[in-house]
C-alpha cells in the first residue's frame, strides 16, 4: 500500500509581501502529476494547509481545487489541521466530504478514531491527530499528569489504544525534539513545544508537519516531508520534495522522495552593482526567480532596488555586505562636544553610522552645506 506524504502548504502565504498563490497553484499541479505517476492509495497532509487561521478566499479555492482533483481520481485524502489552521474551520463539513474519500481531522475532543484500509497484508490504520497543546488534552483527561507537549501527545496517543500487531500510521503536526528548523517556522520560546519522538513508538510511520525542511527524527519512519515551496531565504539550499511511503507486511516500510521543481526558485546572488547588472553575468539565468541580492559596493547605490528590478523583477530583498555592514564599530571616546566644530561632530557621527571615515569629497560637500544653512 502506497501513500504520498506532504505538509505545510501554507496556502495564501505572502513572502516579503509577494503573494505565493500562483506558485502554490503551480506546485499543487506538479503534486497531482506525481499522484498520477505513483497511483497511491492515499495522500497524507500533515497540517498547515493554510497560512492563516482565517484564510483568504483564493487560498480556500485552491485547497478545494486540489481536493476535487484527488477526489475525481478516487484518491483518498487524510488531512489534519496545523497550528496555522483553525481546527473548527478546517473540519467543517468533514462528515459530508468523507463520502468523497476526504478525511479531515475534527476538533480534538479527547478521542481519535482510526480510518482503516485493507490489502493483501491485512489492516492498515490511519490516525489523524490535529495540532494539540497541553491545554487541549487536559480538559478531557484531568486525572492524567500533563505538564508539557510530550505529555499531551503521550496521553492523546494512549487513548487511541493502538493495536501494535497491525500496521499503523499517525498524521501529526508537532515539533519533535531534535528537528532542524529554519526562519519561516513559528517556535515557542525555550523549546516548550518540543515533543519526544519516543511517544510515537507504536506507529509504523509518522507523517509529520510543522518543520519546513524534510528530515527524519530518531528513526527513518518518523518523518517531516517539508514544505513544497521555499518560504524564506533560510530555505534557499533546500531541495523540496514529497515523500512516498510504501507498506508491505508489518514492519516493512520503504520511504523515498519525488522532487518538486518550483515555477520560480528562491535564491541569493551577490556582487557589486556593476557585476549583478552585467549582461554577461545574468544572461541565461532565471532572472524572474525570487531573489535576495547582496551588493558588495562600499557606497550605497541610489535607488538600487528600483534599478535592479529592471532586470530582476521579483527581487524580494536587497542588502549590503561591505566594511560598513560587517563591522560594528563604536566610537567610545567621550569628549566635550562644545570644544568640537560642527564638521568634527558630523565626521564622528558619519563614522559611527558607517564604520568608515568620510572621504574628502564628502567632507567638502558637508562643509559647504553647513555654511549655506548658517547663512540662512
Amino acid at each position: 500500500m502506497k501513500f504520498i506524504h506532504l505538509s505545510d502548504l501554507h496556502l495564501g502565504k505572502r513572502v516579503n509581501e509577494f503573494s505565493m498563490i500562483e506558485d502554490q497553484r503551480y506546485i499543487l499541479t506538479k503534486i497531482i502529476n506525481i499522484v498520477d505517476e505513483e497511483k497511491p492509495e492515499g495522500v497524507l497532509v500533515a497540517g498547515d494547509v493554510y497560512d492563516r487561521s482565517v484564510p483568504s478566499e483564493e487560498a480556500m479555492q485552491l485547497w478545494d481545487e486540489f481536493l476535487i482533483k484527488l477526489s475525481k481520481r478516487k484518491i483518498p485524502v487524510f488531512a489534519i489541521s496545523g497550528n496555522h489552521d483553525s481546527a473548527v474551520r478546517f473540519s467543517s463539513h468533514n462528515k459530508l466530504v468523507e463520502n468523497a474519500g476526504i478525511y479531515l481531522s475534527p476538533v480534538y475532543e479527547g478521542e481519535v478514531k482510526p480510518i482503516t484500509l485493507e490489502d493483501s497484508e491485512g489492516k492498515l490504520n490511519i490516525y489523524l491527530l490535529p495540532f494539540i497543546k497541553p491545554v487541549h488534552v487536559k480538559q478531557f483527561f484531568s486525572e492524567e499528569k500533563i505538564e508539557d507537549y510530550t505529555d499531551a501527545c503521550r496521553v492523546a496517543i494512549k487513548q487511541m489504544k493502538v493495536d501494535e500487531k497491525e500496521r499503523n500510521i499517525l498524521v501529526a503536526h508537532q515539533f519533535v525534539l531534535g528537528a532542524s528548523t529554519c526562519e519561516s517556522e513559528e517556535h515557542t520560546v525555550g523549546g516548550l513545544d518540543n515533543v519526544s519522538a519516543s511517544v510515537f513508538d507504536c506507529f509504523d510511520y509518522v507523517a509529520l508537519g510543522h518543520i519546513h525542511g524534510k528530515q527524519s527524527i530518531g528513526r527513518e519512519s518518523v518523518r517531516y516531508s517539508g514544505t513544497p515551496l521555499k518560504y524564506s531565504f533560510s530555505e534557499k539550499n533546500h531541495n523540496k520534495s514529497v515523500t512516498v511511503v510504501e507498506f508491505g507486511k508489518k514492519g516493512d516500510v520503504v520511504i523515498r522522495e519525488c522532487p518538486l521543481v518550483p515555477q520560480h526558485d528562491l535564491r541569493e546572488i551577490r556582487g557589486t552593482y556593476d557585476e549583478v547588472t552585467s549582461k554577461k553575468n545574468y544572461e541565461g539565468t532565471a532572472v524572474d526567480d525570487y531573489l535576495h541580492i547582496i551588493l558588495t559596493d562600499e557606497e550605497d547605490i541610489p535607488d538600487a532596488i528600483g534599478k535592479l528590478r529592471v532586470i530582476y523583477k521579483n527581487i524580494m530583498k536587497l542588502s549590503y555586505d561591505n566594511k560598513r555592514t560587517r563591522e560594528n564599530k563604536v566610537i567610545s571616546d567621550v569628549e566635550d562636544v562644545e570644544k568640537k566644530t560642527p564638521i568634527e561632530l558630523f565626521e564622528e557621527f558619519y563614522e559611527l553610522q558607517n564604520n568608515q571615515k568620510m572621504s574628502d569629497e564628502q567632507k567638502n560637500y558637508t562643509v559647504e552645506l553647513i555654511d549655506s544653512i548658517w547663512e540662512v
